[in-house]
C-alpha cells in the first residue's frame, strides 16, 4: 500500500476516533446535567452489577461481551428508578455484529409473573414455528404487532387489558418485560438524555393501564396492617 493511502488511512482513523470521544463526552455530560436537575445519580463507567442485579431479565442474556455503562438512578413520579445503556454482541470473526439497548426500568410496588412483550419479527415467527408460545389477543393487529409470552396466561391477558393494548400499539419499536416489581423498557437504540423523560413517562403510562385488581392484594394487606 502507497505511503499516502496509510497516511490518510491512519488520518481517519485518528478524526474517527476523536469524533467518537467528542460524542460521548457530549453524552456524559449530557446525563450529568440531568441527573442534576433531577436529584438522580449518574455513573458513566462499565457496571458488571447492573447486569447481574437484573439477569432474570431476558433481554439483557442475548449474545456475549455483554456490559452496561451510563448508569442513572432516583425517583420518578414516586416511583424507584433506573437507566442505563447496554451493549452486547453477536456472531464472530467478520461476522461479529455489536448491539445497542436503552434501558429504562420502574420498581413497581409488589412482584409479578414474569412477561414479556416484544416486537413481531422474523426471528419470533420462527420461534413460534419450532414450538415457543406466544399468546395470542382479540385484537388481530396487537398480536400481529407483538410476541407476548408469560408462564401466567390469565396474568397477561389481565396486564394486555384494551387500554394497554392501544397504548402499546402507539410504541411498536419497544420492547417490555415485567418480572418481580420490575417494569422494564428497551429501545433498540443507545440511550441518549433526551430519551430518559419520554420513556420513564411511558413506563407511567404502562404503570397507570394495569387493572387496580392486580394490586387489589397489596393494598388489602396494607389496609389490615
Amino acid at each position: 500500500m502507497p505511503p499516502v493511502v496509510l497516511a490518510l488511512f491512519f488520518c481517519l482513523i485518528v478524526v474517527g476516533g476523536w469524533y467518537a470521544w467528542q460524542v460521548e463526552k457530549k453524552r456524559r455530560q449530557g446525563f450529568q446535567r440531568w441527573a442534576r436537575q433531577n436529584g438522580w445519580i449518574y455513573d458513566h463507567r462499565r457496571n458488571a452489577t447492573l447486569r447481574r442485579q437484573y439477569s432474570f431479565l431476558d433481554r439483557l442474556q442475548i449474545g456475549h461481551s455483554r456490559h452496561a455503562s451510563h448508569h442513572l438512578e432516583g425517583q420518578w413520579e414516586n416511583y424507584p428508578a433506573t437507566a442505563f445503556c447496554f451493549r452486547y454482541t453477536t456472531g464472530s470473526g467478520k461476522h461479529q455484529q455489536v448491539h445497542s439497548l436503552g434501558v429504562v426500568l420502574l420498581h413497581l410496588e409488589r412482584s409479578f409473573p414474569e412477561l414479556r412483550i416484544y416486537p413481531e419479527n422474523v426471528l419470533s415467527r420462527f420461534g413460534q414455528f419450532l414450538g415457543f408460545e406466544d399468546i395470542d389477543f382479540e385484537s388481530v393487529e396487537f398480536s400481529k404487532s407483538f410476541t407476548v409470552r408469560s408462564a401466567d396466561k390469565k396474568f397477561a391477558y389481565d396486564f394486555c387489558n384494551t387500554k394497554m393494548m392501544e397504548l402499546l400499539l402507539q410504541h411498536r419499536q419497544s420492547a417490555i418485560e415485567l418480572e418481580f416489581d420490575t417494569l422494564a423498557l428497551f429501545v433498540p437504540r443507545y440511550l441518549q438524555p433526551a430519551d430518559l423523560p419520554p420513556m420513564l413517562q411511558y413506563l407511567l403510562q404502562i404503570r397507570a393501564c394495569m387493572p387496580g385488581y392486580l394490586f387489589h392484594d397489596l393494598h388489602s394487606k396494607t389496609s389490615a396492617t
